[in-house]
């Protein structure tokens, strides 16, 4: 077992700005932060095909650790799922003038992963 250390870098697009002159009112992402809390500090994740994850399980459920089953836990498929989760508050919220078009997914100085992408819903 060994833990990891995650953060995330988002970078946001508008077709125009708000009443507020911004892309994104970096203020207003406070439910994304909370979600990567509950997913990412101080929890340990597994992949939903590990072997041992009954074990995980078992430990979870005793309160030995804060178990998050995964279908991927690299850092690839970490920042895609950040990606899904900022474009869904933002689509929801902003009604498609703003998204998250990128997001870098960081383990340590050096293993990173990015995954950038347009929604479809949006139109620059």
């Amino acid at each position: 077992m060994h833990g990891y250390s995650r953060s995330f870098n988002f970078w946001f697009q508008a077709n125009q700005l708000d009443d507020c002159g911004f892309v994104v009112d970096f203020s207003s992402l406070k439910r994304l932060e909370a979600r990567l809390i509950e997913q990412f500090d101080h929890t340990f994740l597994v992949n939903t095909d590990d072997p041992l994850l009954s074990t995980w399980r078992q430990l979870h459920d005793q309160g030995a650790l804060d178990l998050r089953v995964m279908a991927n836990v690299g850092m690839e498929a970490s920042a895609e799922l950040a990606w899904g989760w900022a474009n869904e508050l933002l689509h929801g919220r902003d009604s498609g003038r703003s998204c998250c078009w990128k997001v870098e997914a960081r383990e340590n100085e050096k293993n990173a992963a990015c995954f950038e992408a347009l929604p479809e819903w949006f139109k620059p």
